[in-house]
């Protein structure tokens, strides 16, 4: 009976063990789980839309481009669509890591420099302290190479001829090069701040509200269909309306409405 009774405690006694040692594990695991994933850093991770990107991009560096035009002749638009295009609306790797917008190789710089992975692996780009030394080194680059010397025959305010005449040059290989510099132009209306340095900048009539139309005027977090629920009125109209040929819009941009 004694016997019975030691080993039926000594049941007790290793169940008790055994069953604190799994909680005390299954804590462990929780506790582990509780833990933050990393996250990225803000500067890291583009956030909105590109159109949103983009537009950001240009309030931040469209003084520094006029005044790099009033200085070099190099027409803003040129420079704001290169910073655009080279730096990926300042998202890019390379511009995160050394502040440049224009993708600039090392050539003969004596400043500091970064390695990064482009045409070959680990080729060598300038660094600088702040991005306005990117772009003025972008006008020195580009007045102070016999190469891109055709460059400033031509009118400043030519900004299809910058963008054909640049690649022709050599400073890009794309083929399409000159095309996606004058569509970043075109679509966010760039050629204005050239008109802005020369004077000769007027803002635009608004034709679409003399002839009748309502007119919206696109807003940051803007869409076409936001637009059209807003005027009770459907997207194939508005882009109908608009001669639209897809459902892409920029801030700024004024949308007539169907009546």
């Amino acid at each position: 009976m004694c016997e019975m009774r030691s080993k039926y405690i000594l049941i007790l006694i290793f169940t008790a063990l055994f069953t604190a040692s799994c909680g005390s594990k299954k804590k462990t695991v929780e506790a582990r789980n509780d833990r933050p994933a990393p996250t990225e850093s803000r500067s890291e991770r583009p956030t909105g839309s590109y159109a949103d990107v983009v537009e950001e991009y240009i309030a931040n560096y469209a003084a520094i481009a006029k005044e790099e035009m009033r200085l070099y002749n190099i027409p803003a638009s040129i420079t704001l669509a290169q910073g655009i295009l080279e730096s990926g609306a300042g998202r890019g790797e390379l511009t995160r890591r050394a502040n440049n917008h224009f993708g600039i190789k090392c050539h003969e710089w004596q400043g500091d420099k970064v390695y990064h992975d482009d045409d070959r692996r680990k080729e060598c780009f300038r660094k600088y302290n702040d991005p306005k030394y990117s772009y003025r080194d972008h006008s020195l680059f580009l007045s102070e190479r016999k190469r891109y010397s055709n460059l400033f025959d031509l009118d400043i305010d030519d900004y299809k001829g910058w963008a054909k005449g640049l690649r022709a040059a050599g400073y890009a290989t794309d083929r399409q090069y000159p095309a996606k510099l004058i569509s970043l132009i075109e679509r966010y209306n760039l050629d204005k701040y050239d008109a802005e340095v020369l004077g000769t900048y007027t803002p635009r009539r608004n034709i679409m509200a003399e002839k009748g139309n309502r007119v919206h005027n696109v807003k940051k977090g803007d869409t076409l269909y936001s637009i059209a629920r807003r005027y009770n009125t459907t997207v194939e109209l508005l882009q109908r309306k608009n001669n639209l040929r897809d459902t892409t819009i920029s801030i700024g941009q004024e949308i007539a409405v169907p009546n």
